[in-house]
């Protein structure tokens, strides 16, 4: 079913893009209002699974987080991740369009539960 989905960012995610998802009416809950810093990968990654919240990075160490995961047989929502060098190719604005093209398909996650942003620039 199309929709948006709860969202949990990363500590790396960068300000402009959690306001602009805020203010675009997005449930996002940050990693630095859950946990304290310094808070280890893996702790992030059980709440969002959890909260039933997929999962915003830019730190390609949750990926083999969310491998062993996927390996174990675990479930999880999803995770939505981007290389940190987008964020030079890319607007707040351009990453809320990505996520409103994601709620706009049904179940983006269904296929594989990992999706991986790619600038359009």
């Amino acid at each position: 079913m199309a929709g948006r989905f709860p969202l949990y960012t990363d500590a790396d995610i960068h300000g402009p893009v959690v306001e602009a998802l805020q203010d675009g009416g997005w449930d996002v809950l940050r990693a630095v209002d859950a946990f304290p810093e310094g808070t280890k990968d893996p702790i992030h990654f059980e709440r969002a699974a959890h909260e039933g919240r997929v999962l915003v990075t830019n730190d390609r160490r949750f990926e083999p987080v969310a491998h062993a995961w996927l390996a174990q047989g675990r479930a999880f929502r999803g995770m939505v991740c981007w290389p940190r060098s987008h964020y030079a190719r890319m607007s707040a604005g351009d990453f809320l369009d990505v996520f409103e093209e994601l709620a706009a398909r049904d179940d983006p996650f269904a296929a594989y539960p990992i999706i991986h942003i790619h600038s359009k620039r």
